[in-house]
Formats: C-alpha cells, structure tokens, sequence
C-alpha cells in the first residue's frame, strides 16, 4: 500500500487538548502539531484524565494522526547554567509524561543554545540532558525529534553535523529522531530553492543523519534570504523560498506518509491555514 501524503499545521488546544483535532479538522488538516502545554510558561496545570480520554476519541472521530507536539520554548538543554539547565530538564521530562500519556508519538524540540560556552561544550550539555530525561522515562514511546534550526545566535541544530553529534553523544539514539524545517533549513545555508540544491540538501542529510530518521516536516517559507541564520517564517509562496521548494517537497515519493505541518500566523477562523493547505495541495502533480 502506497502512503498518504500527509499535510496539516499546528493547532492551538485552547479549551482543552481534545479541541485541537476539532480546529485540525476545520481547516482541512490530515496531520497536526500541538503543544500540551503553554509553550512560555514553565509550570501548566496536568493534563486531565477526561481531557486525555476526550483526545483520544477526538483522533479516532477525526481520523487525524499523527499528531505530534512542540516542546515548550524555554527549555535550554545547551545551556551552561546549571539551574537552567535542570529547569529545562524538568520541562523537557514533563513534556514527554505528556505526550506518553495521549499516545503521541514525537516531541519537536529545539535543541538550545549554548550562550557562549561554544558549540562542543553546548552538544555535549544536550546529549547528557536527554541521557538524563531518557533514563527518568524508561520504556517510554515517545521519541524526542530534534529540529534542525536556522541557528540564530548561539542556537544550535543548524547543521546536520551538529544533529548527528548530539545523537552520537546519547546512550539511547533508537530514541531520538529528526524534523526538518524549511524556512530554518534554508536560514541556516541550505539551499532548497532549485532542483540541484534540493537534491543536494537531501543528499547530505541521508548522508549524515539517514533518511529513515525523519520524523517530521515543518513546512514554512522564510521571511529572511538563504544563509541569514534568522528565524522568521512566512505564509507558503510569500517569501524567499517561493513555491519550488513545496513543490519538489510534495511530489517526492520519499516523503509520503512523513507529517508535514504549516507553522504559521493565523486568525481564529484559520483563514491562513486553508489557504496555505490549498496552495500546498495544488503543488501536486
């Protein structure tokens, strides 16, 4: 049986996780990105047991999956402060207790930023937090899917060298997997815009990473040219990246059944993500 191509774009879960399939299946999605909890606060009330027992209904009534989450953003596992550290060890903990417990199968994490202690130093100080948080979690089914970056400051990840250090660097790699961005793949240098560039791009991260480690797709074009190492998304055909790199995305058979999800700016009536999945879809050949 072939795959399914699957598209979707990240859902909010305002009112309760269970809502985000709702607002999935409203703007047309087969696949969504949530976060389970609020991405910039370090301490969100649990996840209740009807709310989990809801989402899991939600899924089966909307035949949306996978859906995945988003890590929240001040988690640091680069960092050289220890309490930060520690603090973004905790979170990175109870995101995952999180995700285990609604049957996700991957976190989307950025991997931090080493602020100054230099890239080694800040490769090493992730490998050993998802050490630590791997041991906390035995037997758990949630892999943590480490996202390349555009590599803003001293964020690190905007390599796929840099990717492959920090999997190197952990006891359990089975347990790690990759999504790729591509407004943050196209910051960080890597050209996506022609056919040669595109092959190449791919090339080097089968090399380096392996294709089967490919977790997921974030699907954004960027406000910011090639090689900027500025994060700015933007809506899919309005920015530097144009439509190309969608194109030759969509109709490559290697990337049926991988989740790929918009992560742009929307209104409540998710004006922006139909349109985007409209646009996404009419790439197909």
């Amino acid at each position: 049986m072939s795959k399914k191509l699957l598209l979707g774009a990240h859902q909010s879960i305002a009112g309760g996780v269970e809502n985000s399939l709702a607002r999935g299946q409203e703007a047309g999605c087969d696949t969504i990105q949530i976060f389970v909890k609020t991405p910039n606060r370090w301490v969100s009330k649990p996840i209740a047991k009807e709310n989990a027992i809801a989402f899991r209904a939600a899924v089966d009534e909307t035949g949306i999956w996978p859906v995945f989450a988003h890590s929240l953003y001040l988690i640091n596992l680069a960092t050289p402060d220890d309490a930060l550290w520690h603090k973004s060890l905790d979170a990175l903990v109870d995101n995952l207790e999180r995700c285990e417990q609604l049957g996700l199968p991957g976190l989307v994490i950025h991997p931090g930023s080493h602020m100054g202690s230099g890239e080694e130093t800040g490769i090493a100080r992730i490998a050993s937090a998802l050490d630590a948080a791997h041991a906390r979690l035995p037997g758990y089914g949630v892999q943590v899917w480490l996202e390349v970056t555009a590599g803003q400051g001293d964020h690190l990840g905007y390599t796929f060298a840099q990717l492959r250090a920090m999997i190197d660097g952990v006891k359990e790699p089975e347990r790690l997997g990759i999504c790729f961005d591509t407004a943050h793949a196209f910051a960080a240098g890597y050209e996506l815009r022609t056919r040669d560039g595109y092959e190449a791009t791919w090339r080097q991260f089968d090399e380096t990473l392996a294709l089967g480690r490919l977790k997921a797709i974030h699907l954004n074009d960027s406000k910011k040219e090639l090689g900027s190492r500025v994060d700015r998304h933007e809506h899919i055909g309005k920015g530097l990246l144009g439509l190309e790199p969608f194109r030759f995305l969509l109709n490559d058979p290697r990337f049926r059944g991988i989740p790929m999800t918009l992560e742009t700016e929307k209104s409540e009536d998710l004006a922006e993500d139909k349109e985007n999945l409209a646009v996404l879809r009419s790439l197909v050949a």
